[in-house]
């Protein structure tokens, strides 16, 4: 574990990084609160297998946080379809508003396998918010990427500690796994360009500080889409009424409209025409990120599932003693150190500026989020009628794991991805 003392890290540089963002006080309150993580067989946790010390210890106090801070309000945050802004910003002060963004501006400068650790460990006290997190992350380092020195400066310190929340606009109402067709357009008119069109299913829509918004600048296609950031209260920026989804509850979802929007040039994000470029950069993260929340989701579903059919008696017996129940146990903890590596052996391409990212990242990406899915499905089935009520968690993770085989490109996107490498090799 981390261990807090006056505020004081371990003397390793990466860690020291990140509790120079740390407040005292929220230090000394995860001393107070750290426990034990229980010990667990090898074959049900394999999560910290393969890591350094300070991603153990990292990955300990992310559990440790998701346990005492998000798992009791989990869900609370569903029900009432809250946006845990307090808890999020508590986050940021741990370093996770900007966990791969350079240290520059307030970045906790960390690796793509890092957020891939952090996110697992979080998502096991709450999916949706993890996701969020997740989404807000991948802005940030895009911003930091792609940004001017003057857009990197002014923005990434109030993301890194998510006084600002920010929202990443590419899907369309017409233009969904066909994202290069998309139809919104930016004008330039002198050192302005006017943005008209609209975004669908927009994570932190109409909460969100900044939109970083896909629009199309040039001709048909890929090449012709340049990226503008746009700030929330800029006149003729609107937003839909908030989506009423089967999960993702604690972070809101709407259409974002833009009506003739005067975006100063300087708001570009990258070079004109390399928005798909930067788009896609951004995504290939995203998808890691979103597979390690699946995986976390499933991760603490199992481990709760476990215990339950320990508990439960039928046929004078727990249900856990049944070899068919047993044997169930067995594949679902097989498939999630299998899904373990493969994400972890595409966040380290990712980090290691590989040309193979791009496919292992969407490899991760449908298998993780496939597999998990079945996992908690299966879990489910093991609650029986009781898995099918909202007193228990593992349905509140079935309906936050959904979603994650459709955005960041559908797993079927996925599935072309992967045939066309194999076959255009």
């Amino acid at each position: 574990f981390w261990r807090f003392e006056k505020a004081v890290l371990l003397p390793s540089p990466v860690l020291n990084t990140m509790l120079r963002l740390i407040a005292p006080r929220t230090a000394l309150q995860l001393s107070r609160s750290a426990r034990c993580v229980r010990s667990m067989s090898t074959a049900l946790d394999t999560s910290r297998i393969g890591l350094n010390n300070e991603q153990e210890s990292m990955f300990d106090m992310c559990s440790n946080f998701a346990t005492n801070e998000m798992l009791p309000q989990m869900q609370e945050w569903d029900a009432k379809e809250e946006f845990p802004v307090d808890t999020l910003r508590q986050l940021a002060g741990l370093g996770f508003g900007a966990i791969y963004t350079s240290e520059e501006h307030g970045g906790s400068g960390l690796s793509r396998m890092d957020a891939s650790i952090i996110f697992e460990a979080l998502s096991a006290g709450c999916v949706s918010t993890t996701a969020y997190l997740s989404i807000h992350n991948m802005c940030a380092w895009m911003v930091d990427t792609y940004g001017s020195e003057e857009l990197r400066a002014k923005f990434v310190p109030l993301l890194a500690s998510m006084e600002y929340f920010s929202s990443y606009c590419l899907t369309e109402p017409g233009s969904g796994s066909d994202a290069a067709s998309l139809s919104t357009t930016a004008v330039q008119d002198g050192d302005d360009y006017i943005l008209n069109g609209s975004k669908a299913f927009i994570s932190g829509g109409g909460e969100s500080d900044v939109y970083l918004i896909m629009t199309r600048t040039g001709g048909a296609g890929a090449k012709g889409i340049t990226c503008f950031l746009v700030e929330k209260d800029t006149p003729g920026l609107s937003f839909g009424a908030k989506e009423r989804k089967l999960g993702w509850n604690s972070q809101p979802t709407r259409m974002v409209i833009m009506e003739d929007v005067r975006v100063p040039a300087s708001n570009m994000i990258g070079e004109l025409g390399k928005g798909f470029n930067i788009a896609m950069a951004g995504i290939n993260g995203g998808r890691i990120n979103i597979a390690s929340c699946s995986l976390g989701g499933a991760q603490a579903t199992l481990e709760q599932t476990v215990t339950y059919t320990q508990d439960r008696k039928q046929f004078g017996q727990a249900v856990a003693d049944n070899q068919a129940v047993q044997f169930r146990l067995a594949e679902m903890a097989t498939t999630l150190t299998s899904s373990r590596q493969l994400l972890r052996l595409a966040a380290s391409e990712l980090d290691q500026k590989n040309k193979s990212a791009a496919v292992l990242c969407a490899m991760a990406k449908l298998e993780v989020t496939d597999r998990c899915f079945h996992v908690v499905n299966d879990c489910l089935q093991l609650h029986g009628g009781y898995g099918y009520l909202k007193d228990y968690k593992v349905q509140q993770y079935l309906r936050d794991l959904r979603v994650h085989q459709i955005l960041e490109g559908s797993n079927e996107v996925m599935r072309m991805i992967i045939s066309r490498d194999i076959l255009n090799a």
